[in-house]
């Protein structure tokens, strides 16, 4: 595998027997853990009202995985403007990146993140919308630095500019991360369909910016590694039962192994899984090896962020594990 940069996506799954509280310190356990191995970035992704992700207070749990750890970069993969007013981003960050400097990074997307009913209790009638998603990130931006100009100044984001990424699985913000000269993040791992044409626009769009000189392309990956293929198809098998779940407007807890192997699926429910597993990457050391080589070669990204949804916090160590000894 081409010697790139491997990150971390973590959504700290709530699994079924378990609460929220183990989710979070298993979250702290992975950063710690992958920091060791060697990994470069750890992202933590938002998401709202979803029994299974406890990731959704993003700001908050950045600024604990910074701080029980040492050297990883530690950001969002993404914060979900739209949801959010421009100036709160702005000190939250400005605040995370004073804190740890040179270690923080904000992802930004335009997506809500949730369900549309969610997304009106975190905005408000009559909030924010992804319609003007070009206008509130530039408000965002211009946060980081004082104006005389500006009745209102972010004081905790002046100076303290951590680096932006903006985040897609459509090429509305590859086009616009091109235009703006900034790193572009993609998720793979549930618009598979879209990554090639999003890259190749978010390429063909690029303009060198005081931030980057050429494109630089990250792609995020479901990853489920173990010793066997078995194995890691039967470890990987509750997230595909979530994301059913999930499909059916009743999303769950991440369930057990066996409980998905028990589950009495449709053939029409194991064609979705097996459609929505394809664009991930699961089996033994040498399977994973094989896929991701195959995906880098497709695409030429410049790094990977893994995300491994599995139930036992042991069997997502060593899927991280296994990922990061084929780097070597």
């Amino acid at each position: 595998m081409p010697d790139i940069p491997l990150s971390v996506l973590d959504l700290s799954p709530v699994v079924a027997g378990k609460g929220v509280g183990d989710s979070l310190r298993n979250t702290l356990d992975l950063a710690r853990r992958t920091e060791a191995l060697g990994y470069h970035r750890y992202w933590l992704a938002e998401h709202h009202n979803m029994p299974g992700i406890a990731s959704s207070a993003t700001a908050v749990m950045i600024g604990q995985v910074a701080a029980a750890t040492e050297r990883i970069r530690v950001g969002s993969g993404g914060v979900m403007l739209p949801n959010h007013a421009p100036l709160v981003v702005a000190e939250q960050f400005g605040t995370l990146e004073a804190f740890h400097p040179g270690r923080i990074d904000l992802g930004i997307g335009r997506a809500p993140g949730t369900d549309q009913r969610t997304a009106l209790a975190l905005r408000g009638p009559g909030g924010l919308t992804a319609e003007n998603f070009p206008q509130q990130f530039a408000e965002l931006l211009a946060y980081f630095e004082h104006s005389d100009q500006r009745a209102v100044n972010a004081v905790t984001a002046e100076g303290n500019k951590p680096p932006v990424w903006l985040l897609g699985s459509s090429g509305f913000s590859a086009r616009m991360a091109g235009e703006l000269g900034l790193p572009f993040s993609f998720a793979h791992h549930f618009s598979a369909e879209n990554t090639l044409p999003a890259v190749a626009l978010y390429r063909d769009s690029f303009k060198p910016s005081d931030v980057l000189d050429e494109p630089y392309v990250m792609l995020g990956v479901s990853v489920v590694a173990a010793e066997t293929d078995e194995r890691a198809q039967y470890l990987a098998a509750p997230s595909g039962l979530t994301f059913l779940s999930l499909r059916k407007g009743r999303p769950i807890p991440l369930p057990t192994p066996e409980e998905a192997a028990a589950y009495p699926y449709t053939d029409i429910e194991r064609v979705f899984i097996e459609d929505r597993a394809s664009s991930s990457v699961i089996g033994s050391p040498e399977t994973v090896h094989k896929g991701l080589e195959t995906l880098l070669a497709d695409t030429g990204a410049n790094e990977l962020m893994i995300t491994t949804m599995v139930h036992d916090q042991a069997d997502r160590v060593r899927s991280y594990e296994l990922v990061s000894e084929l780097a070597r």
